[in-house]
């Protein structure tokens, strides 16, 4: 299929610029926050994700669908992204494990594949903005009508969307020999999360945002993993409360928006970032070793330890452990009287490097000496 049978499709920002691309497969309506994506690979594991719910994924590298899709690389059973812009997108792909194309199986969900969009502008443009609210829609549709559309998006700020990503049912991850129990809490959990902690020979059981105090100690931890996700943590206002009830039980490791959601029921305040991070070469500084960490991120809201509101005992005996060194915002905070700590961005590392693999380890032994 030639290029000239491409169906035209314009996209439109919130700020009201729009731009003249082609839809790759499917001509499919969809809208969402766009975000901009650095990852020169990991396309897979990225519209996987389900961080990325609500989100159009620009991605700043030109070529993007080389290697297809295959049966290995998945980190949920579903494409989570509302969208995904490319510069060049390639449909011939080439890999010995790969079974389908990036636009078939992206379309498959009901989301769009869109092509020949000057990406590094949109990300220009998206920094100096700050994220915007974006729709996709065939050109014949016309401006009046995806105005109307952009106008009745909300804004990620104030959205809750865990429910719509989380398990509704608890679900165990076993192992031959385990060592230890771990519970995670699924806000938005990704595939390799469960496997690296299935690698250091614990048993994993993966339980609903919304399971009851009683109910997540129910399945006897030896510790307790709060998954990454998306959406505004402000909102999570009932897991909040349920974690609070937990502290100083069991020990406890936040991984992004688990983070989040950690270092607001110690007490401390969270906000939007103007672009936030999201890809795989994030540069972060562990204070206590001195070493940089090269880190995978997609998150869009940050934690403020420096605007607090809740216990005072908890955020004093709080320390910083990691930072940005692109920003110089939170990437780390540990308490050991209450045995827990997080991270803002992905020890998983899909896709990503294995810098920070070294947490679920630290993480094992805390589990190991309660």
């Amino acid at each position: 299929m030639t290029d000239s049978k491409k169906e035209k499709a314009i996209i439109m920002l919130d700020n009201g610029n729009y731009y003249e691309g082609l839809y790759e497969g499917r001509v499919i309506e969809s809208g969402g926050e766009a975000v901009f994506n650095t990852a020169m690979n990991g396309y897979q594991e990225l519209i996987t994700d389900p961080s990325y719910s609500g989100q159009i994924v620009v991605m700043t590298y030109p070529m993007i669908g080389n290697y297809g899709i295959n049966d290995i690389d998945f980190e949920s059973d579903r494409v989570w992204v509302s969208g995904l812009v490319t510069k060049n997108y390639t449909r011939d792909f080439s890999h010995h494990s790969a079974s389908k194309s990036l636009s078939e199986f992206v379309n498959s969900f009901g989301y769009p594949v869109i092509s020949g969009i000057d990406t590094r502008y949109m990300t220009i443009l998206l920094r100096d903005e700050g994220q915007l609210n974006v729709y996709i829609a065939p050109k014949e549709a016309g401006i009046t009508y995806m105005r109307g559309r952009l106008n009745s998006l909300p804004k990620m700020e104030g959205l809750n969307l865990v429910s719509g990503v989380s398990t509704e049912n608890a679900y165990e991850r076993r192992v031959n020999s385990p060592e230890f129990k771990v519970t995670i809490i699924d806000y938005g959990v990704k595939y390799n999360t469960i496997r690296c902690l299935n690698e250091l020979n614990a048993d994993v059981t993966v339980v609903p945002h919304n399971f009851s105090k009683i109910d997540i100690l129910s399945t006897e931890p030896d510790g307790i993993l709060l998954s990454n996700g998306p959406g505004d943590p402000e909102t999570m206002q009932e897991e909040i409360e349920t974690l609070k009830s937990m502290l100083g039980e069991k020990p406890i490791l936040g991984i992004c928006l688990g983070h989040q959601i950690l270092a607001r029921s110690l007490g401390f305040d969270t906000y939007k970032l103007k672009f936030g991070h999201h890809g795989i070469n994030h540069p972060v500084k562990n204070l206590k070793t001195e070493k940089v960490e090269i880190t995978s991120q997609n998150h869009g809201f940050c934690v403020d330890l420096l605007k607090t509101g809740g216990n005072s005992i908890n955020v004093e005996n709080t320390k910083l452990t990691h930072i940005s060194l692109n920003d110089n915002t939170v990437e780390g905070i540990k308490n050991e009287n209450l045995s827990v700590f997080s991270v803002q961005y992905h020890p998983e590392s899909s896709p990503g490097t294995r810098d920070s693999r070294y947490l679920f380890a630290e993480f094992k032994d805390l589990c190991l000496r309660k």
